[in-house]
């Protein structure tokens, strides 16, 4: 009788090593949904998180593209009041991670001609602009003289920051003082246009088959493939410029100027993350929910800007 019961208990104990090890199993998988869970990494979450930050940007996007198109169709005071605005916040930015960094700039000057570039830009033009700098540059030397813990340091960050981000982005206030008309304004916004194209294509293939990485020390997420869709949309929009011939720009030049404002755009948003990646920062602010500061928005548009508007008036568009 117990040589018949030994087969059922072989098999019983079969039964429960399997059962263990399928609960073992179970458990082990249950750990890593955990642990996935906990980091953010579970597919659902990915999706769910990247949905929530482009539906967040884009919105933020818009406002700030409804606002300035508005300024740019409104006229050219109007424009020269919203870049001041942009200029002032975004130098803001620029000397609070410089703090961050252990420089101590004078903001009431920095923050002062920031303002002022873009008003002088359109009441007085480009050579007004230089004198400003000349002026700027003078103010800086008597505070710098006069302030014994002010250091060398301190004046060429207090000199740089308004010139980063006032005289440079006043190029798009030069751009639509060129034509009091509606060309002035399509001209203007084309120029801004190319460059939001680029930043959005650039960030939409980018994060989604972005595998071979640009600059990764400097900014982790760019990669070869989104600057190359990006440089795309850039050209796209100064194709449909040159295709309208609007202030008379031919299409071989308007390509020309995309390649490059495309270009030198990715060098400004890499110098802003350079200098983000110097002070420890990951946003310059807080500003725009989904971008980060106003810097972080602008950073590209800077570069950019300055190298249409000097395309421009090489090729005879602009004077």
């Amino acid at each position: 009788m117990p040589d018949e019961k030994r087969p059922d208990k072989k098999h019983a104990e079969s039964q429960s090593t399997g059962i263990d090890k399928l609960v073992d199993r179970m458990e082990r998988r249950r750990a890593r949904i955990s642990d996935a869970f906990e980091a953010n990494q579970l597919r659902g979450q990915r999706v769910r998180g990247f949905t929530e930050k482009l539906l967040t940007r884009t919105a933020y996007g818009v406002i700030y593209g409804v606002l300035t198109a508005g300024c740019l169709f409104a006229g050219r005071t109007p424009t020269a009041i919203i870049v001041s605005l942009y200029a002032w916040l975004c130098c803001s930015e620029f000397f609070r991670m410089c703090r961050r960094g252990g420089r101590m700039p004078n903001e009431m000057l920095g923050l002062t001609a920031a303002a002022l570039f873009p008003a002088v830009a359109r009441l007085f033009g480009l050579r007004a602009m230089v004198f400003t700098v000349f002026f700027l540059l003078i103010c800086v030397g008597v505070w710098y003289v006069l302030t014994p813990r002010a250091n060398i340091a301190d004046v060429a960050v207090t000199m740089f920051g308004p010139i980063y981000t006032s005289l440079a982005f006043s190029c798009v206030v030069l751009i639509r003082n060129s034509d009091p008309g509606l060309d002035g304004a399509f001209l203007a916004l084309g120029v801004m246009l190319s460059i939001w194209a680029n930043d959005a294509i650039a960030y939409l293939v980018g994060s989604r088959i972005g595998i071979h990485k640009m600059a990764p020390r400097i900014s982790p997420n760019k990669s070869w493939e989104g600057f190359w869709a990006g440089m795309v949309g850039s050209v796209a929009v100064w194709a449909v410029i040159g295709f309208f011939h609007i202030k008379s720009l031919s299409l071989p030049l308007a390509l020309a100027i995309g390649v490059v404002e495309g270009l030198l755009s990715v060098v400004g948003d890499l110098f802003e993350s350079r200098i983000k990646r110097g002070v420890g920062v990951k946003d310059s602010g807080t500003i725009m929910p989904g971008h980060g500061g106003l810097l972080d928005r602008s950073d590209s548009m800077i570069f950019g800007c300055m190298a249409a508007y000097i395309l421009l008036v090489m090729g005879g568009i602009i004077y």
